[in-house]
């Protein structure tokens, strides 16, 4: 794969992207301590749960309806355009069919049942996200446009996914029309990148604000807690909804970092002042020491105690769409 070059700023070195400030993901070192002392909470096998309905075709101005596919996977239906983001159908997020974290639920939409694909949002690299099955299968069938963040766009042409090489290609901040009055902006991630042992951070991260006339709605991929929710929400004051990921946060002490406690969910939600947000990142791999369930129930009792009417942060079920308000 051909490597980013481009401008030295302060989340690129001129060889590596990395997150400002104090933002530094543990390695390997951290790792293997990890490995070696985990205490992995229970998940269940296999969930069979049913599909959800097929969603509708299209979404009429004014009115934004997200769907729920799983894991990080979401449809958003505004203003007549159709975007998945992070789409992954595959069974495992993995370059192997044989091992790597494999789905312990199906995705909440079958695949045929998905509407048009005019755009799809890719946040980063790792294969939980950037599932090149996947991204084929909506490519020869959908022919969306792809939206990514820098160095991205040559993954997808390395692995021969048509359309890629045509992908909007940002850094933060930069925007990008997807439709007439809509719009994206990649706006800052705490988080890391890389498919590989000797690729880490070759590529950037990203979260997505969506601009139309119905409104703004905020993706933030994968990301950790820190000053860029405040920063996305002095240029975004408004944000109808937003997406923010609630799973695979313990332990703390290394996956604080790069991963969102429920807890720290809900003061996102504060900080980005959303006016709904709904949790993604839980339930579907197995990719932390937390449970299967216990992203849920941590931010359900973090919201009851003390009750606070002004959060109003959903859990979808898998597959279940809902219009916003």
């Amino acid at each position: 794969m051909k490597r980013y070059r481009g401008p030295v700023t302060d989340h690129f070195n001129g060889q590596r992207f990395h997150n400002p400030g104090n933002g530094v993901p543990r390695g390997t070192g951290g790792l293997l301590q990890w490995l070696a002392n985990r205490h992995p909470a229970p998940w269940k096998k296999w969930i069979d749960s049913p599909p959800g309905p097929p969603p509708p075709s299209r979404m009429s101005d004014g009115s934004i309806r997200a769907t729920f596919v799983g894991h990080s996977t979401v449809l958003i239906q505004m203003d007549r355009v159709n975007i998945l983001c992070d789409p992954i159908w595959s069974m495992r997020a993995s370059p192997f069919s044989w091992i790597g974290p494999r789905r312990h639920r199906p995705p909440g939409i079958r695949f045929e049942d998905l509407p048009p694909v005019d755009v799809v949002l890719q946040s980063h690299d790792h294969y939980d996200h950037l599932d090149v099955p996947t991204l084929r299968r909506i490519a020869k069938t959908r022919s969306p446009k792809f939206v990514v963040p820098l160095g991205v766009r040559a993954r997808l042409i390395s692995h021969r996914i048509p359309g890629g090489s045509e992908a909007a290609e940002l850094d933060w901040w930069q925007s990008a029309a997807i439709s007439d009055g809509v719009r994206v902006t990649a706006v800052p991630a705490r988080h890391f990148s890389g498919r590989g042992p000797r690729d880490r951070d070759f590529t950037l991260w990203c979260g997505y604000v969506i601009e139309g006339p119905s409104g703004s709605v905020y993706f933030a991929g994968d990301t950790g807690y820190g000053p860029h929710f405040r920063e996305i929400r002095e240029r975004f004051p408004s944000l109808r909804l937003a997406f923010i990921p609630i799973g695979a946060f313990r332990p703390q002490w290394f996956m604080g970092v790069v991963h969102i406690s429920p807890e720290d969910a809900i003061r996102a939600h504060r900080d980005l002042g959303a006016n709904a947000s709904i949790g993604i990142h839980f339930g579907v791999f197995r990719l932390a020491d937390d449970g299967q369930d216990e992203p849920v129930d941590r931010l359900q009792n973090a919201i009851a105690e003390p009750a606070d009417p002004s959060v109003r942060f959903w859990i979808l079920a898998v597959g279940e769409g809902r219009d916003i308000p």
